[in-house]
C-alpha cells in the first residue's frame, strides 16, 4: 500500500508513457507470447497508475480504514476475472457476446474530485479476454490467438496509427497543464480499448458470431428506446441531474435511457439502426426485412425522443453510405444535398422552430463558442498544443468561462488545442486508413458495408459531439472491421492461387 502511495512526481507520468508503450507493443506485436507479455504489464500497471492518482481521494478512505477487506475484496475480483477468462478461453464466441452486452452501460465513479461515467462491466470483460489471450498464446490452441492463422493476424497500418496515436498521447501528457485529465484518459480509455481492439481483431468472426452479436446489440436497444419511451411518459429520469433541471425549464423533455447523455444514448441508436438498415437493404428472407422494419420503426421513435441533432445527422450519413454501398454513390450524393436544401429551407421559413433564432451559438448548446475558443487555443500553439487533456483547463484560463465541458465537441478541434499539429497529423491519418481499410472491397459483403457505413457515421458523429477513441464503439467497429477486411483478402488471395492449379487440371 505505501508503494502505491509513493507514487507521486515524476513516476506517474513516466507511468503513463510506459503503460502506452505498452498498449502500443501489444498493438503491433507480430508473435502470439510477445502480445500477451505486454498485455499482461499493461493490466497490471494502469490499475496501479489509477490508484496512485486517487489515493487520497474519499472513495478510497474504506482501503485506507479497512486494508485487509480491501485485500480480500481485490482477491476475489481477480478470481471472478479469471474465472470468466478461463471460460472465454473455452468458448471464445462468448468473448463478442459478452462485449456487446457490457458495451453501453457505465457507472458513475468518482475519481481525481470529478465524477466520471466509467465503462466497469467493459473494463471486467476486457480483463477477463485478456488474460484468455494470455493463456492461449502460450497454448496456441484457441480463437482467441490462432496459430495456424497468423499470417492474417499481423499488425496493418490501422494498428500501426492506433500504437503512434497512443503513444503520442501519453508523451503529450508529459507536459500538459492537466495531467490529471490525461492519465485517467489514459488508464480509463486508451489503454483498456487498445486491449478491447487486440482481442476482437484476432477472433474468428464467423457469420453465426455475428448474427448473434447483432441481436444482442438491436434487443438491447429495443429495451433502451422502451426505457426512453417511459421516461417522456412519465417525465422522470434515471440519471445527469442537470439534464432534469435543463428538462424542468424547457418546454420540450429530453430522454436520456440508461444513457448519462442523450447524444451519447442518440449515437448508440443511430449506430445500432444503421447496422439493422443493411438487413433491409441485403436481406434475403422477408420475415427479417419485416422484423427489421418494425424494430427501426421502434428506434427511431426513441431516437426522437433524445432531440440529439448530431445523431440524427450521423444515421442520415450511416444511411446514405448504406445506399452509396447497395446501389451507386451518385443518387445517393443526390438524395444528401436534396436533404440539405429542403432543411436550409425550413430554418429559413420557421427559424425558431430550430433554436437559430438565439444565433447560432444557442442553437449549438454554446458549441460554437467553444469551436472557436480551442481554434484560438490552436494557434497560440500550433505545434504541439498545450498538452494531452488540457482542453477544459485552458479554454476556461484564456475564456474566463465556466463551462463544464471538457472539449469542443469538435474533436479535431480539441486536438488541435491539446496536441498541435503533431496530434492532429496522427489523428487525421488514422480516420483516412480506417476508412479505406474498412470500405476497401467491401461492396460485396453486408457486414462489412455495415461496419464501414456505421463508422463513418461515427466519425461524422464526433464532429458534433466528443468522444473518437474515448468511445469503446470506435474501437470495437475497428476491431471487428479490420478482421473481417482481413480474413476477406485472405481468402481471396487463396483462391487466386488455386484457379490456375484448376485450369491446368484438364489438359
Amino acid at each position: 500500500m505505501t508503494a502505491i502511495a509513493a507514487l507521486t512526481g515524476p513516476l506517474p507520468k513516466a507511468g503513463v508513457v510506459v503503460v502506452a508503450l505498452l498498449a502500443a507493443w501489444a498493438l503491433l506485436a507480430s508473435e502470439p507470447r510477445s502480445r500477451a507479455t505486454a498485455i499482461a504489464g499493461a493490466l497490471v500497471l494502469a490499475p496501479v497508475l489509477l490508484l496512485a492518482e486517487i489515493w487520497h481521494s474519499p472513495q478510497l478512505h474504506l482501503v485506507h480504514r479497512h486494508p485487509l477487506y480491501a485485500g480480500v475484496g481485490a482477491v476475489i475480483g481477480l478470481a471472478v476475472v479469471v474465472a470468466i477468462g478461463l471460460v472465454i478461453l473455452r468458448r471464445p464466441a462468448l468473448l463478442g457476446v459478452l462485449v456487446v452486452l457490457a458495451l453501453p452501460f457505465r457507472i458513475p465513479i468518482e475519481s481525481g474530485g470529478t465524477t466520471s461515467n466509467l465503462l466497469v462491466p467493459l473494463y471486467l470483460v476486457v480483463a477477463a479476454g485478456a488474460v484468455a489471450l494470455i493463456i492461449a498464446a502460450w497454448r496456441d490452441d484457441s480463437d482467441l490467438e490462432p496459430g495456424a492463422d497468423a499470417a492474417a493476424v499481423r499488425p496493418g497500418w490501422i494498428e500501426r496509427l492506433l500504437a503512434l496515436y497512443v503513444v503520442l498521447y501519453a508523451v503529450q501528457a508529459v507536459y500538459s497543464s492537466d495531467f490529471q485529465i490525461a492519465l485517467q484518459q489514459m488508464v480509463f480509455f486508451y489503454v483498456p480499448f487498445a486491449m478491447l481492439f487486440c482481442l476482437l481483431r484476432r477472433l474468428r468472426w464467423t457469420r453465426e458470431r455475428l448474427r448473434t452479436c447483432m441481436l444482442l446489440l438491436v434487443g438491447l436497444a429495443v429495451v433502451f428506446a422502451a426505457v426512453g419511451f417511459v421516461e417522456f411518459e412519465t417525465k422522470t429520469l434515471f440519471l445527469n441531474p442537470k439534464l432534469i433541471a435543463a428538462n424542468n425549464v424547457h418546454t420540450y423533455f429530453t430522454v436520456n435511457s440508461v444513457f448519462f447523455d442523450p447524444d451519447i444514448f442518440g449515437r448508440f441508436l443511430a449506430l445500432v439502426m444503421i447496422l439493422l438498415a443493411s438487413v433491409l437493404l441485403y436481406g434475403q428472407r422477408t420475415r427479417d426485412i419485416v422484423a427489421a422494419t418494425v424494430v427501426l420503426a421502434i428506434l427511431w421513435g426513441g431516437l426522437l425522443l433524445t432531440l440529439s441533432r448530431s445523431s440524427l445527422a450521423a444515421l442520415l450519413v450511416g444511411l446514405g453510405t448504406l445506399a452509396a454501398f447497395r446501389w451507386k454513390a451518385w443518387p445517393a450524393f443526390v438524395a444528401a444535398g436534396l436533404a440539405v436544401v429542403v432543411g436550409a429551407a425550413a430554418i429559413a421559413i420557421s427559424p425558431k422552430t430550430f433554436g437559430l433564432n438565439q444565433g447560432l451559438n444557442g442553437a449549438s448548446s454554446g458549441r460554437t463558442g467553444l469551436i472557436s475558443g480551442g481554434v484560438d487555443l490552436f494557434r497560440a500553439r500550433p505545434v504541439f498544443g498545450y498538452g494531452s487533456g488540457s482542453f477544459q483547463l485552458e479554454y476556461h484560463r484564456h475564456n474566463r468561462s465556466i463551462s463544464s465541458l471538457s472539449a469542443s465537441h469538435t474533436i479535431p478541434i480539441t486536438i488541435a488545442a491539446e496536441q498541435g499539429l503533431i496530434g492532429e497529423l496522427a489523428y487525421i491519418a488514422l480516420v483516412l486508413v480506417a476508412l479505406v481499410g474498412l470500405i476497401r472491397g467491401a461492396r460485396s459483403d453486408p457486414a462489412r458495408v455495415a461496419i464501414a457505413a456505421a463508422f463513418l457515421a461515427l466519425v461524422f458523429h464526433t464532429m458534433l459531439y466528443a468522444d473518437f477513441l474515448e468511445d469503446p464503439a470506435s474501437w470495437t467497429l475497428l476491431g471487428v472491421g479490420t478482421a473481417l477486411a482481413v480474413t476477406a483478402r485472405a481468402e481471396q488471395r487463396v483462391t487466386s492461387r488455386r484457379r490456375p492449379a484448376v485450369a491446368v487440371a484438364p489438359a
